[in-house]
């Protein structure tokens, strides 16, 4: 059984993991300190879940958003990347702070995040450069409802104008390794919508 959303309440709140009370069931599940920091139990929670099965155990891991989830498993593609190491990274980086990170080959910025290191940052961003954005499990990423997490949507909403203006960019024959460089650029200047990022990003292209 996958199980890819739950929705109930905060029962009780650990060092690394919240328990969700759905209709007198109990789902433990792991998650980011930045997640269960705003958490409080009794809050009415709808968390977008990430089921790990292997031959001893299932393992839930709760997000706040679709996005942050996929972005979990994606980090997994990478050698040496492990679920804690993962869920470390999303307490850092937002997506956009790590499709910027990916698409101007800042290594660096995973350093950020506890327990990954320089050459493993480095491997991150050699492994998923040139790579498009991960999406939702049916094309598109969902929307969750946590509550005091009011500002994911946004988050969300912008990365997928991001995606959507590197998307443009390939379609006029740019690789996606360039797509993403030039319209991360953009987005630092300030440009959010598609149309403003698909500008400034020719700029940047034309330099």
């Amino acid at each position: 059984m996958i199980i890819g959303r739950l929705k109930g309440e905060v029962a009780a709140i650990g060092l690394d993991h919240v328990l969700i009370d759905v209709n007198g069931v109990g789902y433990v599940a792991l998650a980011g300190t930045r997640l269960l920091a705003r958490l409080q139990t009794g809050d009415a929670i709808t968390a977008h879940i990430e089921t790990r099965v292997t031959e001893s155990s299932i393992t839930l891991f709760a997000f706040a958003t679709d996005e942050e989830r996929a972005w979990f498993v994606r980090l997994q593609d990478v050698p040496g990347v492990a679920g804690k190491s993962a869920l470390a990274i999303l307490d850092g980086l937002s997506p956009a702070d790590i499709m910027d990170a990916i698409a101007l080959g800042d290594a660096g910025a995973f350093t950020r995040a506890k327990g990954i290191g320089k050459k493993l940052g480095e491997r991150i961003v050699t492994e998923l450069a040139g790579k498009a954005p991960p999406l939702g499990r049916f094309g598109k990423f969902e929307v969750a409802a946590v509550a005091g997490l009011a500002s994911a949507q946004p988050a969300s909403a912008a990365t997928g104008a991001r995606g959507e203006a590197v998307s443009a960019l390939v379609n006029l024959g740019y690789s996606q390794s360039e797509a993403a460089r030039a319209v991360a650029a953009a987005a630092k200047n300030g440009a959010e919508e598609v149309g403003a990022l698909v500008k400034g990003a020719l700029k940047e292209l034309a330099r």
